[in-house]
């Protein structure tokens, strides 16, 4: 059995994490922890769970194997390196940290400490991504040349996000760095890494942070990818679209479809596959397990596949910000 203690509750996944952990099996929270004590000791009695007040002495406990950070985006350098010090595993909701300079000091941490450290980033583990990267693989689509995906909700438009969503100095951002993040890493798994990014963000709604997003990033292979997300749509569908030279794959809300030249020339259009691969297991059991035995992390979930996503999110805050594309 893996015991964990919680590192915040300021992220709205929390009560999805805690509930995941448990339903493992696998797993139990032993503790948890918040920079504001009123909000953690709240969560901790909710939920029947031991709250410790001083965070040093929450990783200090020989009964806490692992950790989750839900803590607020600009304090995951300080937090995650301290755990990782203290020779915890981590697993953290994204994003790993909000600039580059922040992630690239929790990495090494976790690389001096040998841990195991896995970020969310759940959207790798779907059906539908796995089989769109199996037709780039397998060259179906031909060469690559773009690239689109979207997510977006209605949590400014419709008032159901909570104020400290908005309080920048915590989150690092609004719907770029929350929302955005799903895209932008998807898409760099799809891709590859990363040369330039430019960005446009507004605030509709008039809160202190972007309410509606749209990067555009460079791949190193020429692919040009729009990174879409907001805070003020309903009922838009996670999109993901992929364009080739010999064919292209639409997904929407994780119904695949895709055309190539051979159904162009038969007449056929764009269809379903026959068969997708099976989802595999979210990022936190495969944590989870991974933690048990001592490692390795998860392929694909450590600080350094999660790098580029926050370079990519830091550089499109900064494109947004000064009217510029930003080269990596």
């Amino acid at each position: 059995m893996l015991n964990i203690g919680i590192l915040g509750v300021w992220h709205v996944h929390t009560d999805d994490y805690f509930r995941q952990a448990r339903e493992t099996g696998l797993a139990t929270i032993a503790a948890v922890w918040d920079e504001e004590p009123e909000a953690g000791l709240a969560w901790a009695r909710e939920n029947g769970v031991n709250f410790v007040q001083d965070l040093d002495a929450l990783l200090a406990r020989k009964d806490i194997d692992a950790v989750i950070c839900n803590a607020p985006t600009t304090r995951h350098a300080q937090v995650l390196t301290k755990a990782a010090k203290a020779r915890k595993h981590i697993f953290t909701e994204k994003l790993l940290a909000h600039t580059e300079a922040d992630a690239l000091e929790i990495i090494r941490a976790v690389e001096e400490a040998g841990i195991v450290c896995t970020v969310s980033m759940p959207l790798l583990s779907s059906a539908w991504v796995r089989y769109v990267k199996g037709l780039m693989e397998a060259g179906a689509l031909g060469r690559v040349t773009g690239a689109r995906m979207r997510r977006s909700h209605s949590g400014v438009s419709d008032g159901w996000l909570p104020e400290r969503w908005f309080d920048v100095s915590r989150s690092g951002g609004g719907a770029m760095m929350d929302l955005g993040a799903h895209p932008v890493y998807v898409l760099s798994h799809l891709l590859g890494k990363p040369s330039r990014v430019t960005a446009m963000m507004t605030n509709l709604y008039g809160t202190t942070s972007d309410e509606n997003a749209i990067a555009l990033v460079e791949f190193g292979n020429g692919v040009l990818a729009t990174c879409e997300t907001a805070f003020v749509t309903f009922g838009v569908p996670d999109i993901l679209e992929v364009y080739g030279t010999e064919g292209s794959v639409f997904v929407r809300d994780g119904e695949v479809s895709a055309l190539n030249k051979e159904m162009h020339r038969m007449g056929v259009g764009a269809s379903k596959p026959s068969l997708l691969p099976k989802a595999a297991q979210g990022p936190l059991a495969l944590f989870i397990e991974a933690s048990l035995v001592g490692g390795p992390a998860p392929e694909g979930l450590g600080p350094r596949d999660a790098l580029d996503m926050t370079r990519i999110i830091a550089s499109a805050y900064r494109a947004n910000e000064d009217g510029v594309i930003v080269a990596l």
